[in-house]
């Protein structure tokens, strides 16, 4: 397919690192260590089972989903796909 400057499969290449970016992040935000046994936001007792299914877990259920709500509504800004950022 003719892409003016661009190689061939240059739009691949940038799903492809689109991808691998999300996944990074993705995997930057999962909770590492050791679990808290209360909340660190609202300072509720975190259950047990939620400590052992999500090893490193800080925050309990609603403040998770409220943080997670946050955090989706981030969307972020793809600067590979930016056209501005090839003309700078």
């Amino acid at each position: 397919m003719a892409g003016g400057f661009t190689k061939d499969g240059a739009v691949q290449d940038q799903i492809d690192a689109s991808v691998a970016d999300e996944v990074n992040r993705a995997r930057s935000r999962l909770p590492q260590g050791e679990s808290s046994l209360t909340c660190v936001h609202c300072g509720a007792a975190i259950p047990e089972a939620r400590r052992r299914a999500m090893p490193g877990v800080r925050l309990c259920v609603p403040c998770q989903e409220a943080n997670d709500r946050e955090q989706t509504a981030f969307a972020g800004y793809n600067r590979r796909g930016s056209k501005d950022s090839q003309l700078r």
